[in-house]
């Protein structure tokens, strides 16, 4: 897993996809035996058996189309040439590849692509990395016997609309592989094949529209699937063909997609989705496969700096005087205010290891539990909830569970922009396949989000709640499961505690938790809400899947635990297809969890105060380990401003623009003495911090991330690191600095570490997973080949818990001063804060944060689309522009939280869950007015932004 430069050769790729079957059946290729799965077909037998059948419109992530006519073979007792890539095996067959007959039709069909193409081969940008050319050289191709006169596509004008790749229609061979690629494995349908015969070519929609203005997404799977250079990365042509390449693990979102970065020196070309990837099988988005050009951006900090206050310009120093300063200040803050007035910050976005030894530092080096991660304002209510109901605090699937689903629940979650992945493998499920029926879909959420209704799919149910009412929802569809006699009792008696289901049954049972009562609190008709309930209860194999539209509530747990009841009650759980299933928001949320992040939990979710996982640790780092829990980063802020805690080291996040109530943070932040940032640039923390320490970027460091499927992956270094460091060497020389003898030479010892100390991991080490690509949790005595599926035999806890979840309201609560509903979320084309989208060129998409608002709420304050509008609530006000659409509800808006300018989170307040205080980020109650744009906060505190990020010319002598 160390720095491979492994020599650059494409993928293999079989021809057709791959079929699983029990029956085997052996036929003859060229004189030779092969034994394949029934129902493969010829091309692809041949490709396993070694060998090359020519080929141009087949591709292994496709389904076969038989159009080029070049992979033609001969079948004895066949009629004609089939096309082996549309023929199954049979038993006994006798197949020739290679024929005298085969290769003058496969010269003639080449010529014919060939009379039509541009013979620039030695000046275009797919030279030597292109399968024209090759299956060109494959058939002996010497020369075209038509011509190059008369009609032809070869004066057709590049679009270049797109910022990531061009597309060249006079390359363009009509073999439909983009096409199907959208349609099969995107799901977008954004492209077709207009006009027929000689007059067919590929188009983004209408005669108008360019790639940039059609449905593209831009996930680039047509782009990979493009057997010439007529989609073609705009990178490929500008730095040339890749020579090495190294598998790696995207450092975005939860899905966790494997790629195979290639490289030219110590330039990316182009990051390729990874077929063997088990989370992504070949496939990305906008954001993973094209917005890596954050790395090299201008803005990146490569060098330390320090400052004696906030109002000072920053002094670049070296490394060692930067962490002699740093290691000075945590030593005098401690002898003066005790351990207790540190803490630390891990980060969601780096590795397993690096976070694993932030904690450590914090734990083992200042002498406090005063650790926690972003996870606490996402998904710790998933912690806490599935941990209380099943026994781990994590979901119970692999994503290709859902290929088995019949029905599906998408709550809180809005997969195509936040998990654009796994949305397209969702939405492959969802459509008919192969005489199979598309699965049932229900949605429940306040916006009509693309799931509800996009190009062939459309949901079968969509409750559009009232924000901040999920736990009266579920309590409703309960409620019909139990009354109606719907629940799976005989699992139920089996698997779980039947005394706690009765008295939960019982519960949900009552007249006041009926759809028809809760329908003025939910805003959702009863009849839709049965309706919804029966189709989960009976519809065969029902999944859950849910993200921060759950968790970011006051009630977060209880809806999570409201969830795991719905799955248990109905039987959903322990095999493929079911289960309860939470989407993580970054890379790494999952890993940062299992790491011991959380100020109560040690690393595998073990107590602070359990004696026995504390005297493990203890006896491994030599120090003893305080058993009551630390500050969790509300209290942090809360004891800063209070005076008694007065240091902070965070690695990798954001606070001041991700958090809640940006005032509050601000004011916690401005009383601490010492803030260390580590990071990639500058972000808005970094206003308020005295140290800034560089970090590094994925493509700059190995180790591991854990996606939302538990899966662990290699993150493989494909370039130096342009600061010097990686993260956790940076950690390490900061715990050396304080006086602590950490020796650590590579992340694999880390990695050893964490499986010494954490059941869940104990059988997992770089070998492993050099082998086998990645394991998924628990991966241990029990299960040494790790577990897809969770809770298969039996729950965790031993018997599922049900638990009862009563309905409590928000104490944020609308009124004439602030009458309309604010949730938050993403857009495709960003991620979280943005620090790394909005340095690329994603920001054509998505320039700025947008206010969604009902056309009714909009014509009521005379606001039209493109307008500045006042958003208030009782924290405080920003301004942003407005975007009047119906696909928000009358009383509810939407926005994204992205762009620092917006800082939408100075309008939201401080509830919180009431288990693991993760924010309340979806429900505030607010007031939109016209405005004439900035506010004066805004102003202010760009202002105050410009003012902190200004460093002097030179570095300053040593710090004192």
């Amino acid at each position: 897993m160390g720095f491979e430069r492994h020599e650059y050769r494409k993928q293999p790729d079989f021809g057709t996809p791959e079929v699983v079957s029990d029956t085997q059946v052996t036929l003859q290729i060229d004189g030779r035996a092969v034994s394949v799965p029934a129902g493969t077909t010829v091309m692809r037998a041949a490709a396993l058996a070694g060998g090359s059948i020519p080929k141009l419109c087949a591709t292994d992530n496709l389904k076969q189309f038989g159009s080029c006519r070049l992979c033609l073979v001969e079948v004895d007792g066949m009629r004609g040439t089939p096309a082996s890539c549309t023929t199954l095996v049979a038993p006994g067959m006798n197949v020739h590849t290679q024929t005298p007959r085969l290769q003058k039709l496969r010269r003639g069909v080449m010529e014919l692509y060939i009379s039509d193409h541009p013979l620039d081969c030695l000046t275009c940008s797919a030279n030597n990395d292109c399968e024209l050319q090759d299956q060109a050289a494959a058939v002996g191709l010497r020369d075209v016997r038509y011509g190059y006169e008369g009609a032809n596509h070869l004066g057709e004008a590049t679009d270049t609309s797109n910022p990531y790749f061009d597309f060249d229609p006079s390359k363009c061979i009509a073999c439909s592989r983009c096409v199907r690629a959208c349609d099969e494995v995107q799901g977008t349908f954004a492209l077709t094949i207009e006009g027929r015969g000689f007059e067919s070519k590929v188009s983004a929609g209408l005669a108008s529209d360019t790639y940039f203005s059609s449905e593209c997404v831009s996930c680039g799977a047509c782009v990979q699937a493009c057997p010439t250079a007529t989609l073609q990365e705009k990178a490929v042509k500008e730095i040339g063909k890749p020579e090495r390449a190294v598998v790696t693990t995207c450092a975005y979102c939860g899905v966790g997609c494997t790629f195979r970065a290639e490289m030219r020196g110590e330039q990316v070309v182009r990051m390729v989705p990874w077929k063997d990837g088990k989370a992504n099988r070949g496939h990305s988005c906008v954001k993973g496969r094209f917005a890596w050009g954050y790395a090299q951006h201008e803005e990146r900090m490569l060098k330390p700096m320090i400052r004696s206050s906030i109002d000072q310009p920053w002094q670049e120093v070296s490394w060692e005087q930067a962490l002699g300063h740093a290691a000075s200040e945590i030593n005098r803050i401690k002898a003066k205010y005790g351990a207790n007035a540190l803490g630390g910050i891990t980060s969601s976005r780096c590795t397993n290891e690096e976070t694993f030894l932030v904690q450590k530092l914090v734990r083992a080096g200042f002498g406090t539990n005063n650790v926690d991660t972003c996870a606490r304002v996402c998904h710790s209510p998933t912690g806490y909830g599935l941990k209380t109901t099943f026994g781990t605090s994590a979901g119970t699937q692999d994503f290709d569970s859902v290929m088995d689903s019949d029905v599906i629940l998408v709550i809180g979650a809005n997969p195509t922009d936040g998990h654009p992945v796994f949305a397209s493998r969702m939405k492959r499920r969802l459509r008919p396949n192969s005489g199979k029926p598309g699965a049932k879909l229900i949605v429940i959420d306040p916006r009509r989000t693309d799931l509800v209704r996009s190009p062939h799919v459309v949901a079968d149910h969509h409750l559009p709640l009232r924000p901040g009412t999920n736990v009266a929802v579920l309590t409703a569809m309960a409620h019909v499961i139990v009354t109606e006699g719907l629940a799976d009792e005989a699992f139920v008696r089996e698997r779980c505690d039947w005394d706690e289901y009765q008295h939960w049954a019982e519960f949900v049972a009552l007249e006041r938790n009926s759809p028809e009562f809760l329908a003025p609190v939910t805003g959702v008709d009863a009849p839709t809400v049965r309706e919804a309930a029966r189709l989960f209860a009976t519809g065969g194999n029902g999944a859950i899947y849910y993200g921060l539209g759950v968790t970011e509530h006051s009630q977060g747990s209880s809806t999570v635990m409201a969830i795991a009841n719905l799955a248990m009650a109905t039987g959903n759980i322990g095999r493929r297809g079911v289960g309860v299933n939470p989407l993580r928001g970054q890379n790494n949320v999952q890993g940062a969890c299992d790491m011991g992040s959380f100020p109560h939990e040690l690393s595998g979710y073990r107590h602070v105060s359990d004696p026995e996982a504390r005297a493990l640790f203890e006896a491994d780092w030599g120090v003893p380990i305080d058993p009551e829990p630390g500050l969790r980063i509300p209290n942090m802020l809360d004891a800063a401003t209070d005076g008694v805690f007065k240091a902070i080291y965070i690695q990798g996040e954001d606070i001041l623009q991700s958090d809640p109530d940006t005032k509050h943070v601000a004011a916690g932040l401005a009383a601490m003495e010492c803030v260390i940032v580590h990071d990639l640039f500058l972000n808005e923390t970094a206003n308020y911090a005295h140290i800034f320490l560089p970090g590094s970027t994925f493509l700059e460091k190995n180790g591991t991330f854990t996606n939302a499927e538990r899966r662990i992956q290699p993150v493989r270094k494909v370039m130096e690191p342009l600061n010097g460091y990686e993260d956790w060497q940076v950690t390490q020389l900061l715990a050396q600095a304080i006086g602590l003898d950490w020796n650590y030479t590579h992340p694999r010892e880390i990695m050893d570490e964490i499986a010494r100390l954490t059941p869940s991991f104990s059988g997992v080490n770089y070998a492993r997973l050099d082998a086998d690509g990645s394991l998924q949790w628990p991966v241990n005595a029990a299960a040494p080949d790790g577990s897809p599926i969770m809770h298969i035999d039996g729950f965790v806890r031993g018997k599922g818990k049900f638990v009862v979840t009563d309905y409590v309201p928000t104490d944020e609560r609308t009124g004439p001063r602030f009458p309309l509903l604010l949730t938050t979320g993403r857009i495709l084309s960003q991620y979280n804060v943005g620090a790394q989208t909005r340095r690329t060129a994603n920001v054509v998409w998505h320039e700025e944060d947008l206010l969604e608002i009902h056309p009714t709420d909009a014509e009521n304050r005379g606001i039209k689309s493109g307008d500045w509008v006042r958003l208030a609530s009782r924290s405080g006000e920003t301004t942003l522009r407005a975007t009047v659409t119906d696909r928000v509800a009358p009383g509810v808006v939407y926005t994204t939280f992205h762009h620092p300018a917006t800082q939408a989170n100075v309008v939201t307040t401080d509830f919180s869950d009431w288990a693991t205080n993760c924010p309340e980020y979806k429900v505030t109650a607010v007031q939109i007015t016209p405005s004439n744009g900035p506010s004066d906060w805004q102003e202010g505190y760009e202002a105050l932004s410009q003012r902190s990020r200004r460093i002097a010319g030179s570095a300053m002598e040593a710090a004192e």
